[in-house]
């Protein structure tokens, strides 16, 4: 295996130096200042490309007595190169540093960071971009200090820094992040190129981040079966935070519908919701159009006893015209099921028809001009937003009274919303 080090160049040599012999790599990155564009004082990359005595021995001495680095540790001009930073410019000297391990393969080569030298501009991205990569190890040259200011010459050792915690830490929240906008097939995707940490406790952390991505996955495709399964493996853990979420995903996969038909109309209504939040309109009213239809057909089926898909002739009352289809049988459409429950039942749904009958025809006239339906212009958020406001008035509160009366369950609004803060549980 081949060993390649990356180091910050500052004042000192000394600690660059014991590094260097410690780690014995075959090949050797500097990351040195660039000369100050204000004064013109050259930069610490002359410490690996001056010419002649360029270093002191000693910060007190007078005058420099020794050569560059490379040349007191008898580096050919392959084994090693130089990257020039701007001194005290973060974005500058992460970047390219962070360019430099990207070009490394960092599977087959040990690659270590040591950030003891440069201004603390320099440590610091080194620092930062060394965590922000898979298999580098970072280092540290110390020991033990008579004062605030140094270490005490000679007393110098390497020190591998433990960042196996804020490395996962830090990749675990960037993974996560995407629960903000219920994106969690994208932190199942992310969490799987992380390498599981072998500390057992952040461990625990990167499988129930991974498993909970995973359910809730589940859950946001409708796939309320693996979601359950998943979340009754965390329940001692999730409990208190998802309590009602879990008790919901039991009634969701309950075989008898009664109580699962109106939530699973709610949770088609918290689906839509979140296609919106991501911007995904045209999703959110088909979700929507799935949401008005379901509900007439579960009305119908349940007061009237109706199959919209196959309504007999004597159960179409005057004034609704649904005529036969190819095949001899009377199928209702979502106005036409609705019209149905208009002239059949006498309840909230009939109520609901009654006042909203124009306002129902009107957003079912956008939905059918949209390019998932049947034409070729995308939903506008506006038109959204109007729709949503009218079935947050309108709709919902009529589709709670029922979840009440005809399946006994009782559900507050946005109760059920799938959670956006991963830290929360």
């Amino acid at each position: 295996m081949t060993t390649k080090l990356i180091c910050t160049i500052g004042g000192s040599h000394e600690p660059i130096i014991k590094a260097i012999k410690e780690a014995k790599p075959d090949y050797i990155c500097f990351v040195c200042s660039d000369d100050d564009p204000a004064s013109g004082q050259k930069g610490s990359y002359v410490q690996i490309t001056g010419k002649g005595n360029i270093i002191r021995a000693h910060p007190s001495d007078p005058k420099p007595s020794l050569p560059n680095i490379p040349t007191q540790l008898e580096l050919a001009s392959d084994q090693f190169e130089v990257i020039k930073v701007l001194t005290d410019n973060f974005d500058d000297v992460y970047h390219k540093v962070l360019d430099w391990l990207n070009r490394q393969n960092r599977n087959e080569d040990r690659i270590l960071a040591d950030y003891t030298g440069g201004t603390k501009t320099m440590s610091a991205a080194l620092a930062v971009a060394a965590l922000d990569c898979e298999n580098v190890d970072l280092q540290l040259v110390s020991g033990s200090r008579i004062n605030l200011v140094k270490v005490e010459s000679g007393a110098e050792q390497v020190h591998q820094a433990t960042v196996e915690n804020t490395r996962f830490r830090r990749k675990l929240a960037q993974a996560v992040a995407a629960w903000n906008r219920f994106a969690y097939e994208e932190t199942v995707a992310t969490l799987k190129t992380i390498r599981p940490p072998r500390n057992p406790d952040l461990q625990g952390d990167y499988y129930r981040a991974l498993d909970l991505s995973r359910a809730l996955a589940a859950w946001d495709r409708f796939d309320h079966k693996t979601a359950l399964r998943i979340f009754q493996n965390y329940r001692p853990r999730i409990g208190q935070s998802l309590g009602r979420h879990i008790k919901a995903l039991e009634i969701l996969n309950e075989p008898e519908g009664r109580r699962r038909h109106p939530l699973q109309l709610y949770d088609l209504w918290v689906n839509a919701q979140r296609r919106a939040t991501q911007n995904r309109y045209d999703d959110a009213v088909a979700r929507v159009y799935r949401l008005l239809e379901w509900t007439a057909q579960w009305q119908l089926q349940l007061h009237a006893s109706i199959d919209t898909a196959n309504i007999r002739p004597e159960q179409i009352p005057s004034g609704v015209e649904i005529p036969p289809t190819s095949k001899g049988c009377h199928q209702a459409g979502l106005y036409q099921a609705w019209q149905l429950i208009g002239k059949l039942l006498n309840n909230e749904a009939a109520r609901f028809f009654e006042q909203n009958d124009a306002r129902l025809y009107d957003r079912l006239r956008i939905r059918n001009q949209s390019i998932l339906a049947h034409g070729f212009e995308p939903i506008r958020e506006d038109q959204w937003r109007d729709m949503e406001s009218w079935l947050q008035t309108a709709f919902i509160p009529m589709l709670v009274t029922l979840a009440q009366k005809d399946g006994r369950i009782r559900f507050p609004a946005n109760a059920l919303q799938l959670p956006q803060d991963f830290s929360a549980l």
